[in-house]
């Protein structure tokens, strides 16, 4: 699957929102990361298509990290156009949001969004990180770097048995391929 910026964006728009417009930006990380995994429980694949690692804080998305960070550039429409830079140890919405905003969304997607936030979203930054270090059996403490969660590992620790998960593992690759092949057309 592919990373979707404006996915994770909205999805980043979403619980800021919820928030009131701001939130510590470690807490942003693990809703989100919570949120791909109820996906990945649900339906087998993430909202945002964005790849998990664990580091020292527990789980988090790779590449709506480096959005978050600034170390990639964002797209239009992408990261940039919902989502303020850090300011501290927080994170602001950079606009005024609607749920009919979210258009790049769907309802399924924006109802696991409520359900991650009624679960998780009452939780402070390291009340939400404690759970994922003790609570998440996909993450493992990476010694100060950090090391890929496999979505077979994700699907496995989310109750998918053995021979469900590495058949939708083979799809994911199936389709990363076309995916592949469709850019280079």
């Amino acid at each position: 699957m592919k990373y979707n910026e404006a996915k994770a964006a909205q999805m980043a728009a979403y619980f800021l929102h919820r928030r009131g417009g701001r939130m510590s930006y470690l807490k942003l990380m693990k809703l989100l990361y919570l949120a791909d995994r109820l996906s990945i429980q649900e339906i087998g694949l993430p909202i945002s298509g964005d790849h998990a690692v664990s580091m020292e804080h527990g789980p988090v998305l790779s590449t709506t990290l480096n959005h978050l960070i600034g170390s990639i550039d964002t797209s239009p429409g992408g990261w940039n156009a919902w989502v303020g830079e850090p300011e501290g140890y927080e994170v602001p919405l950079r606009r005024e949001v609607a749920t009919e905003d979210l258009s790049d969304l769907s309802e399924a997607e924006l109802d696991m969004l409520s359900r991650t936030w009624e679960r998780f979203g009452h939780l402070g930054r390291f009340q939400i990180r404690d759970y994922t270090h003790y609570e998440l059996p996909e993450w493992e403490d990476p010694s100060g770097s950090s090391w890929p969660i496999s979505y077979k590992n994700i699907l496995l620790a989310t109750g998918w048995s053995e021979e469900a998960a590495k058949e939708m593992v083979q799809e994911m690759a199936a389709e990363e391929e076309l995916d592949k092949v469709l850019e280079a057309l």
